[in-house]
């Protein structure tokens, strides 16, 4: 197999520093802007690196973990403050990100930008783009619609860095207004403030969604290749409101459907939270073509993953200027040499730094020299040849 031509991506990873994280007590890794591959046995330590690098972008990192479980255990003391810094290669010269959990022991996160304190980690979004891809997403598409709300939201937050605070400002109503339904409170004036943040901010939220999948479709539907295309969509009543009244009347149904539910209207309560994105495969003359994904092979599942982050990809890359860190966690172990090739190849075209991690270094033969490749044993990182 003839070796992928390197491409220099505008912004990469040039230095990962690591103190208290996971398995490392310390780590400094200098690389240069070529996809990184990191190899080794399981429980090596290869994922917590990805997860390390997902905690440069809003949220609780690729493993969803507690802010306090991340930090090294040591026997005997409570889990110590950890931190994650990088320095990035832009076009504008070296920027150092920062982000960690405080030490005053509460459960939030600091973010730092060239060594300045930074207000709320969306701030890191606007930055880099970061989207990942886990083992444990395989069930994306078979287990219930939170995970993939959770999915799209991350796509739409790499794209979208504002959509973090639409988020966080829609919870935050959502929890406070089921507390005061729980206690059973009368306390109509509050509910009311609350449920006009929900219709605000959920029909924000919702448009951010909406607008993101009908890109993912056009670009999904432009590109042909071995992965196979997909078609989503967004399934719910404030999903079905959008597309039938603008955003002002549509707030208006919210609102009126969370009054609906005080009332104890059955059905009552469209938000955003009850909505699902819905997947089907796109792939002319194959047996699978218009199925729904959770109907599809454990393999054609897999495809349409990788098809949609590559499709996000291209759209930041058109949107941003540069292509998102991709952090692909055993990408190559399911997938055919074909398959595999065009994976490597699409990186390559995209001018993305992708860090992937797998057990068998062979599985990464097609990258050659346009990758770099580390050993991982025990926390300890080796550069190996390229393959």
């Amino acid at each position: 197999m003839n070796a992928i031509p390197k491409s220099v991506p505008t912004v990469a990873v040039t230095r990962l520093t690591l103190k208290y994280f996971r398995s490392y007590p310390a780590l400094r890794l200098d690389v240069d802007t070529r996809p990184v591959v990191l190899t080794g046995p399981n429980g090596a330590g290869k994922t917590n690196l990805l997860e390390a690098l997902s905690f440069l972008a809003p949220g609780r990192g690729l493993r969803g973990a507690k802010l306090s479980q991340v930090g090294r255990i040591v026997p005997g003391t409570a889990p110590l403050p950890w931190a994650v810094a990088v320095t990035l290669a832009t076009r504008d010269g070296p920027l150092d990100l920062g982000s960690g959990l405080a030490s005053d022991g509460r459960e939030r996160r600091l973010v730092h930008i060239n060594g300045q304190p930074a207000k709320g980690v969306a701030a890191l979004a606007r930055h880099v783009g970061i989207v990942w891809l886990t083992p444990a997403m395989d069930r994306l598409f078979v287990e219930g619609p939170a995970g993939r709300r959770k999915f799209l939201d991350r796509l739409v937050v790499a794209f979208d860095a504002d959509h973090a605070g639409r988020i966080a400002a829609y919870d935050h109503a959502y929890r406070q207004r089921l507390r005061l339904m729980k206690d059973g409170s009368t306390d109509a004036p509050w509910f009311a403030a609350l449920e006009d943040t929900m219709a605000r901010h959920g029909i924000a939220l919702a448009a951010a969604r909406h607008d993101l999948v009908a890109r993912l479709n056009g670009d999904l539907a432009a590109t042909t290749g071995p992965f196979p295309a997909a078609r989503l969509g967004l399934v719910g009543t404030v999903d079905a409101w959008l597309t039938e009244m603008p955003a002002v009347d549509a707030e208006d149904a919210v609102r009126r459907s969370l009054w609906d539910e005080r009332r104890g209207v059955m059905g009552a309560g469209a938000g955003p939270h009850r909505s699902d994105l819905g997947v089907a495969m796109v792939a002319l003359g194959h047996p699978s073509h218009g199925q729904p994904a959770a109907l599809c092979s454990t393999g054609e599942q897999k495809a349409l993953l990788i098809a949609i982050l590559l499709a996000h990809a291209r759209l930041q890359r058109a949107k941003r200027g540069h292509a998102p860190l991709l952090l692909l966690d055993e990408i190559a172990a399911h997938l055919d040499q074909n398959r595999r090739a065009a994976l490597f190849a699409e990186i390559a075209r995209l001018g993305s730094q992708a860090w992937m991690t797998g057990t068998d270094a062979s599985l990464f033969q097609g990258f050659g020299e346009a990758a770099q490749f580390y050993g991982v044993n025990g926390g300890i990182l080796a550069p190996q040849k390229s393959l």
